[in-house]
């Protein structure tokens, strides 16, 4: 007998006539494909004779919801008018992601939406779009990098040394940051992250844990950085109990990572399969968190984000450890996530794509571009914006817009003119490619209160 299990023989085995079957040889094509025919049969039957047993195991329970409830895929139509919403800076902002915003909004698992200051087109949700949703998940609301992050540390050193130490803060970002999908550091760490049961439990995780520890405390290409600069408390009534004045700071922005990548690529292809959608919204695929994929989903996107602290934690205290000083205050926050958050009475899921959380007295960074200044903010918890706020100054230009429009002579010029030194970067990622963000921060004046500053003077981004 051969390993190649079919249809016919589940049906034999008593499988019902209907989607379970494919779902069946489908984890068993994934997970049991080195096993014998015989041994295929023997597991699968133990699944089909007491399904409830099976319910949320990492291979078979995929099979055992097919089997007692299966999910229900049909077409689904949109609302004919949208849930509530607010916009901020709506002036700044072009229609197209207005438009993908109105789209989000229709869908029938929405409950209500906004739209951040700094916010420009995407996929599926625009980048600063905010949707809180019934139940439901969607993993292009939440984005390809899950759990991107910014992470500040101020330390207590004087401000001149970026001036007169120069050649060596530029190499300590040089020599200790690493950048883009082939640079690792050398010499590996391990991290407790690791030990989670979720890289044993589900079968993506643990193909992906390899890679993910190899990339440890590794920078993404694009927008993605680390830098040192200058940070300026202007609020006497700070957290950290810190005097007014200017301090170092390192200032990193990356995410998840190919963990991150990779889970977004398989449960968006898993949403779009079960939940069908019209053309014009089929980014916005969702998966119920009743089901096993909903709830695997929702691990493993935890999972991403906690892994991408972890990366910015390695990130500073590597170079933490090479200053041979240790920070005295340390902020950052996620965006391109989705939290549970309590909405009009009502625990709904609210993704953040490209926007920051800023609930009563919850702190955040909002970054400029590398010759502007960035903002360490304080949340006000405004409702309308569902506690949230811009999570950057958001692009005025397309990548591709960039290449077409500015010269690398004058990014240097630009960059010298602001006493900025760059290692790396691409014309894609000019500062011209930005908003104003004093602008977006006057456009969002009822959503945060700025606590201080972070000024660039040093930057590494992926070459």
């Amino acid at each position: 007998m051969g390993k190649k299990l079919k249809g016919k023989d589940l049906i034999k085995l008593g499988f019902p006539q209907n989607n379970s079957v494919n779902i069946a040889l489908g984890q068993i094509n994934r997970y049991k494909k080195k096993e014998t025919k015989e041994r295929k049969l023997a597991e699968v039957k133990l699944v089909l004779i007491n399904p409830e047993e099976y319910s949320g195991d990492p291979i078979w329970g995929k099979v055992a919801e097919a089997l007692i409830k299966p999910v229900e895929v049909k077409m689904h139509a949109l609302k004919s008018e949208r849930s509530p919403f607010s916009i901020f800076g709506e002036e700044d902002i072009e229609d197209e992601a207005k438009y993908q915003l109105y789209n989000a909004l229709k869908l029938p698992i929405t409950v209500s939406g906004a739209l951040m200051p700094d916010a420009h087109s995407g996929y599926g949700l625009p980048i600063g779009g905010v949707l809180a949703t019934d139940n439901a998940v969607i993993p292009y609301g939440v984005g390809v990098d899950i759990g991107c992050r910014m992470a500040l540390s101020i330390f207590p050193m004087n401000v001149s040394y970026l001036k007169g130490k120069k050649d060596q803060f530029k190499n300590i970002l040089a020599e200790h940051s690493k950048f883009g999908m082939y640079e690792t550091h050398k010499v590996k760490h391990d991290h407790e992250i690791f030990s989670r049961s979720e890289f044993q439990d589900i079968p993506l995780l643990k193909q992906l844990k390899t890679k993910a520890f190899r990339q440890l405390g590794t920078s993404g290409g694009g927008n993605h950085f680390v830098e040192f600069g200058s940070v300026k408390v202007t609020d006497v009534n700070n957290e950290w109990g810190l005097p007014l004045g200017e301090y170092i700071g390192l200032l990193s922005h990356s995410g998840s990572r190919g963990l991150g990548a990779n889970i977004a690529k398989q449960y968006t292809y898993l949403a779009t399969k079960q939940c069908p959608l019209p053309k014009q919204v089929q980014h916005l695929a969702w998966l119920d968190l009743n089901t096993h994929d909903g709830q695997e989903y929702w691990l493993a996107m935890n999972l991403a984000g906690d892994y991408a602290k972890a990366c910015h934690d390695n990130i500073h205290e590597r170079i933490s450890k090479v200053l041979g000083n240790k920070p005295i205050a340390r902020i950052e926050n996620h965006h391109n996530f989705a939290w549970k958050q309590m909405i009009n009475g009502k625990e709904c899921i609210v993704h953040r794509k490209g926007a920051t959380p800023a609930s009563k007295g919850e702190l955040g960074i909002i970054p400029g571009s590398m010759t502007a200044p960035g903002f360490i903010v304080r949340g006000l918890g405004n409702e309308e914006s569902l506690k949230s706020a811009s999570h950057g100054a958001g692009r005025k230009y397309s990548r591709r817009a960039c290449k077409e429009r500015f010269t690398q002579s004058a990014i240097k010029s630009m960059l010298k003119t602001a006493g900025v030194e760059l290692i790396g970067g691409g014309i894609d990622e000019a500062p011209m490619a930005y908003k104003d963000i004093e602008q977006v921060m006057m456009n969002q004046k009822d959503l945060v209160e700025v606590v201080g500053t972070f000024t660039p003077k040093i930057v590494r981004m992926d070459y």
